[in-house]
């Protein structure tokens, strides 16, 4: 009886720490969430629809491969969480796309997706309320801002890549939002 109180004390405690960890805290991220995810979604589903055997096309000689493309999506997604929504302090390191396979791109999307999702989680308002620079643009903006341009730029380079898989003859996922 005993131990069946500690477990039902412990499953409510872990849960309760759990839901803590998957919900986000704020207003804004509450909101944001949603459509954090179907962007996250639709990208994964663009990465998965090309073959492993076209992730090398590259359409004219000035552009990324396919695999490059979804590479740069990958570690931006946690680099630009972390240098603009975060306010840290780091330098791009960029992974040798050919050296991937299709598994493994689709991995480091994954992952990307989810340290982000983790920051949206847990983020509280204060940090979302205070500003940082662009470095391309030069724009002061709130770090809550930034979260947009961290999924814009992840749908610019999505955008590209549908036009990929169009050039190979491939359907791209329908976009549903």
């Amino acid at each position: 009886m005993k131990k069946t109180f500690f477990l039902i004390v412990f499953l409510g405690i872990a849960t309760t720490l759990s839901a803590q960890q998957t919900t986000p805290k704020t207003p804004f991220t509450k909101m944001y969430l949603p459509v954090w995810e179907e962007a996250r979604d639709h990208c994964l589903e663009v990465a998965r629809a090309m073959p492993d055997s076209l992730y090398a096309y590259q359409p004219t000689p000035v552009s990324k491969t396919f695999a490059e493309q979804m590479v740069h999506i990958a570690y931006t997604i946690e680099l630009l969480t972390q240098r603009y929504v975060e306010g840290m302090e780091v330098k791009p390191v960029v992974p040798d796309a050919a050296s991937l396979t299709k598994s493994e791109i689709l991995a480091m999307l994954e992952s990307g997706f989810e340290y982000t999702t983790g920051v949206i989680n847990s983020i509280e308002q204060e940090q979302l309320d205070e500003t940082c620079v662009m470095y391309h643009s030069g724009n002061t903006v709130s770090r809550a801002f930034a979260l947009f341009y961290v999924q814009d730029h992840m749908a610019n380079h999505r955008a590209k890549s549908n036009l990929y898989l169009r050039l190979c003859g491939i359907e791209p996922p329908e976009y549903t939002w």
